[in-house]
């Protein structure tokens, strides 16, 4: 049935992609064939709606690309002088004549367009599945996502006027077919017990006296803040700030993190107790009064809220009202990218397999992480719990199984570690190498010298030349939760993302009270002077696939990436690159 399938869509794409008399029809986008957990059931609905939005090519996005590492790279005369939003926005807002041919055809076939992003680099249209089939040329269907029980409208391929080649860049959800990700269901993992790793560990040459032996195994705030020297000292104003993204129907509730304060958090006085607390903004339909919690919304929320004293935290409750998960993430961009001050650290632990993101898509939205970046973001992403197999343990993959949105060279993706003195890396802490996105300047050193060590393991397996990921590791293993009242123990990367968006958090709050500003987009900061003060992990791998997947090892690895935090180390290192710049 799907093979038919498959056959029965290409042959009318090609079809319908012949001339059409003025404007002749020319394939914009095309799958080979249907995802994996996808089966098509049959021809869409032709009077069902379809919400599509089309991506316009931007005005400049060379010129914001050089802005970004302009104001993020130590040495520049301008490092962390961070763009103002009209400036940013210059730099994508489409060309007129970009505009004028989109909207001109869409006009031409009685399609009403609304702007659907601050800079109008994004339209959004709604129309019936028949009119969508014949303005695309192409017959979209109805597809099932079998492990969630649900059902799309989306097509293997679609074609565009001539006309507008060069000025459309995507249209979403056409070819995307990505359910949402729960990552709910990677953080309940038992993790009482050690992690495995094919790599066996080598004696501490020093201890952490400060740590607790308990950290070994259960991991609460005053663990991170013994291993990575965070303070615990309340923050000096309220100028930091951290934004949580969640997704799926997450849930945090202010009574949980009251729990888990007065229990992990003794040392906060009774009145700034009262104060450690969260706020809450919907999108697209998210919930904001919760009367339960969730395991993934609780970690974030206690390991920032609860590590990062009183700087505060936004939770934005993106709910189902989108095409798919991808959309989740474009709406939180573009809401964040409409503010006149955007937050100083976002945080997200959910993401996908960078196989299912179409091209265009991906491109979009790395180049938005790079807008909020230009403006003094600093954008984390737990980078996956598969190993090399994906952002959740994958079975049968021939290759290894790069993860997004950690592989876009403008986010900072974290791996995780386990224990200390020395931390090792975790087994399920997913890294490699992007098959959409070249390797960035900034880490060509650091990941030339780990692929030379590497030689002719995993040869064929992965692309040598993508971005490489992670960019920094974290605890990722026995985090001590309180959900709905009780304490249960979560692993995951999407517990090391959260720990450090804290520590920059503390990072950025100490820099302004000396009259400084944000740290901003921190990789290629963290891939030169930055390097010194982090702590290198050589031990351990990320299994998967078939294979022991990659080797932590001196220097940069695609495991654990350039090591994991010190904050004391990084605010001595940033502190002086102000003074030298």
């Amino acid at each position: 049935m799907v093979a038919a399938g498959l056959l029965f869509f290409a042959s009318l794409s090609l079809a319908l992609a012949r001339p059409t008399g003025i404007d002749e029809l020319h394939v914009h986008e095309r799958r080979s064939n249907v995802p994996y957990g996808f089966r098509y059931i049959g021809k869409a609905d032709p009077n069902a709606t379809l919400n599509l939005r089309i991506a316009l090519a931007q005005s400049n996005p060379a010129g914001l690309e050089a802005a970004l590492y302009d104001v993020s790279t130590p040495g520049s005369k301008n490092y962390r002088q961070h763009l103002s939003k009209a400036e940013v926005q210059a730099l994508v807002t489409p060309k007129p004549e970009s505009v004028k041919a989109v909207t001109t055809w869409l006009s031409k076939n009685n399609v009403a367009t609304a702007q659907a992003s601050p800079a109008g680099d994004w339209l959004s249209i709604e129309v019936p599945v028949s009119k969508a089939s014949a303005l695309l040329g192409t017959q979209f269907g109805e597809y099932a996502h079998e492990k969630s029980n649900t059902t799309v409208i989306r097509t293997l391929a679609y074609s565009v006027p001539a006309s507008v080649k060069g000025h459309l860049d995507v249209i979403f959800p056409a070819t995307s077919y990505v359910n949402s990700h729960n990552s709910d269901e990677k953080a309940k993992r038992a993790n009482t017990k050690s992690s495995s790793s094919q790599t066996s560990l080598k004696a501490a040459p020093t201890a952490l006296a400060a740590v607790d032996d308990s950290c070994k195994t259960e991991i609460t705030p005053k663990c991170l803040q013994s291993i990575y020297n965070i303070p615990s000292a309340p923050t000096f104003s309220n100028s930091s700030d951290i934004v949580v993204a969640s997704f799926a129907g997450e849930a945090a509730t202010s009574q949980d993190l009251q729990t888990f304060l007065a229990q992990f958090r003794p040392d906060i006085k009774k009145k700034a107790l009262s104060q450690s607390t969260f706020s809450v903004k919907s999108l697209d339909g998210g919930a904001t009064n919760f009367s339960s919690g969730t395991t993934e919304a609780s970690l974030d929320i206690q390991y920032t809220a609860g590590v990062a004293t009183n700087v505060p935290t936004t939770f934005i409750s993106v709910g189902s009202n989108t095409t798919d998960g991808i959309a989740g993430f474009l709406d939180i961009i573009n809401s964040l990218l409409a503010q006149d001050e955007v937050p100083s650290v976002l945080t997200t632990s959910f993401g996908f397999n960078e196989k299912d993101i179409p091209a265009g898509v991906g491109r979009n939205l790395c180049n938005a992480y790079a807008q909020l970046g230009a403006r003094g973001t600093t954008v984390l992403f737990g980078s996956g719990d598969g190993g090399v197999s994906g952002i959740q343990s994958t079975q049968g993959c021939s290759a290894f199984v790069p993860t997004f949105p950690s592989t876009c060279p403008f986010v900072t993706s974290v791996g995780g570690t386990r224990g200390f003195g020395p931390e090792v890396a975790v087994s399920f802490s997913s890294g490699g190498f992007s098959n959409l996105f070249p390797r960035p300047q900034y880490q060509d050193k650091a990941v030339t010298t780990y692929l030379k060590k590497l030689g002719k393991t995993n040869n064929g397996l992965f692309n040598a030349s993508g971005r490489a990921f992670p960019d920094i590791a974290a605890q990722a293993q026995g985090f001590q939760v309180v959900r709905n009242g009780e304490v249960i123990p979560v692993a995951g990367t999407s517990a090391a993302s959260p720990t450090v968006a804290s520590l920059v958090a503390l990072l950025n709050d100490a820099i302004l009270k000396d009259g400084g500003k944000p740290v901003g987009f921190l990789n290629p900061f963290l891939y030169s002077t930055g390097i010194s003060a982090l702590t290198d992990v050589t031990q351990g791998n990320n299994p998967g696939c078939g294979t022991n997947g990659f080797p932590a090892a001196s220097g940069w690895d695609a495991v654990t990436g350039l090591g994991t935090p010190d904050f004391t180390k990084l605010l001595n290192t940033i502190k002086k690159n102000a003074s030298e710049s």
